[in-house]
């Protein structure tokens, strides 16, 4: 049985080079290390500004090698697809962003291997939960909305024709959305903090009710 070689490495996607550390460590298994380095670039193309672990399998006797890429966390992808650097604070209550089902459709092509599922649908799902909790709209909604429209049926025909792309007029839709629904979260947020101020007032007036019997007793 044929000998092999596994080495761990982490690339920029993309832009993998024969430099360190891919490079030192090929080197003693004597392979084609520009073959293995355009292969990795090939492969890791979408990943680009990111880094990307990837593992070479080398056969000592014929050179043949294997490549498997890994991805990124799905919210390291998220933030790379919409250029956030973090997501909110408050997700319920701030809305930073609003994400189209093509860009869901996008990200989970990339996951699919690594979350071992065949199913375009379920992957679109768990990027929805991620883009949930980082503050992110799916086409205005939550994910909880976005899944039960997604289960309806209303975005079969976006996921059996793949689509990753979106367009312009789609983005100006999901702009106004996302005001939309900031200034609806403004508004019910303002109400809440004057809802909250009443009830301090109300607290204050009912202690003070209650000690005025006790200063006339004392007088």
């Amino acid at each position: 049985m044929a000998k092999k070689e596994t080495i761990d490495v982490l690339v920029e996607g993309g832009k993998a080079t024969a430099a360190p550390p891919l490079g030192p460590a090929l080197g003693p298994l004597k392979v084609n290390i520009g073959q293995i380095v355009a292969e990795i670039n090939k492969k890791t193309a979408s990943f680009h500004g990111m880094k990307v672990p990837v593992k070479v399998t080398v056969d000592h006797e014929t050179k043949a090698f294997e490549i498997s890429v890994g991805t990124p966390p799905t919210s390291q992808l998220i933030k790379k697809e919409f250029n956030i650097q973090k997501g909110s604070g408050t997700p319920n209550k701030q809305k930073i962003g609003n994400v189209a089902i093509e860009h869901l459709i996008k990200i989970s092509k990339m996951k699919m291997e690594s979350m071992f599922t065949n199913s375009l649908k379920t992957t679109v799902k768990t990027v929805a939960g991620s883009c949930n909790a980082m503050g992110l709209l799916i086409e205005g909604m939550t994910a909880d909305q976005f899944n039960k429209e997604l289960e309806s049926g209303k975005f079969n025909k976006e996921l059996q024709e793949e689509r990753t792309k979106v367009t312009k007029e789609k983005e100006e839709v999901l702009k106004d959305q996302l005001e939309k629904v900031q200034k609806d979260l403004q508004k019910l947020q303002t109400k809440e903090v004057a809802e909250e101020g009443e009830k301090k007032e109300e607290k204050k007036v009912e202690e003070a009710a209650k000690e005025a019997p006790k200063k006339e007793t004392k007088k």
